[in-house]
């Protein structure tokens, strides 16, 4: 997968067919979307591309409102090793500003999309809207599609189980702790990707304990509790449980004890990927005290 950080970089990308948004989870919705791409660039003899934004657009139009706290499910690291996974071709990230926002989706389409990157088909979700004052729309495509010379298509909105998906309901099930819930919208496990620190051995003497300090301010984290992981880190896997304390006002901590303990491990890029919150009985305020009565339960899970 290729990443661009520029429209004009990415113009080398031969018969795009393009789908914009945040695309945070990269959840069921999402993964629909993706391989329609994937199946319209093959037809097309073009390739893929999604172009997304960085900081997150409320940051930039409501840092007072609906960005000050905002929480998202991914990191920027996180979306795109989940991008990567899901066979997208392309990326581009736009650096995200006022000036930007201001551009008309009428603009968008005619000077960027068609202009620019000379894209075939341009595809977008159910009730997508785009451009200043969120006022493009698949009807608008639909409109100008014979104007400037593209297709356009719609993907319906995706549902689990008779509920519809949805970014904000998978943010609401991992607050709660609904970590099974928020895997069956996302359509894969939950993931944290972090560096290992090692921990006082101290703290933990009859379980090894790793940290995973969380530094991305936006990092949505499931509720306090103690979690039931597997963790890969280049060549190595481990199931393993995760406590995850209460950090009220602060980027919390993530302690970590392994199954199958490797004295390499600190220092590397570990992914955790969450899938089952342990029994809440067992949950203590001390990390070391959560892993060890939590070593029982976790003898007992498959996964």
């Amino acid at each position: 997968m290729r990443i661009f950080r520029s429209f004009q970089e990415a113009s080398v990308i031969n018969a795009p067919v393009v789908t914009t948004g945040t695309f945070d989870g990269v959840h069921i919705g999402h993964r629909t979307i993706i391989r329609r791409l994937k199946k319209l660039a093959s037809e097309h003899g073009g390739e893929s591309v999604l172009i997304t934004f960085h900081p997150h657009p409320r940051v930039v139009l409501y840092p007072e409102t609906a960005g000050k706290g905002l929480k998202l499910i991914c990191s920027q690291e996180e979306k795109i090793e989940l991008l990567r996974k899901a066979g997208l071709d392309n990326v581009i990230i736009i650096e995200f500003t006022r000036e930007f926002s201001r551009i008309t989706s009428e603009e968008f389409v005619k000077d960027i999309l068609c202009g620019i990157l000379r894209a075939k088909v341009i595809v977008v979700g159910h009730n997508h809207h785009f451009g200043f004052n969120q006022e493009g729309d698949y009807r608008k495509l639909w409109e100008w599609r014979q104007k400037y010379g593209f297709e356009a298509e719609e993907i319906p909105m995706q549902e689990v189980q008779n509920e519809t998906v949805s970014s904000t309901r998978i943010r609401q099930a991992l607050t709660e702790g609904y970590i099974q819930r928020a895997n069956a919208y996302l359509d894969h496990f939950y993931l944290v990707i972090g560096t290992a620190v090692k921990d006082d051995p101290r703290l933990a003497p009859q379980v090894p304990m790793i940290r995973i300090p969380v530094t991305d301010v936006t990092k949505l984290v499931p509720a306090p509790g103690l979690y039931a992981v597997s963790c890969a880190a280049e060549t190595y896997f481990s199931r393993g449980m995760v406590f995850i304390p209460d950090s009220t006002g602060s980027l919390p901590d993530l302690f970590l004890h392994l199954e199958n303990y490797e004295s390499d491990i600190p220092g590397k890029r570990m992914t955790l990927f969450f899938h089952k919150r342990l029994d809440a009985s067992r949950l203590a305020s001390d990390p070391a005290k959560a892993l060890v009565t939590g070593a029982d339960e976790m003898e007992e899970l498959i996964f």
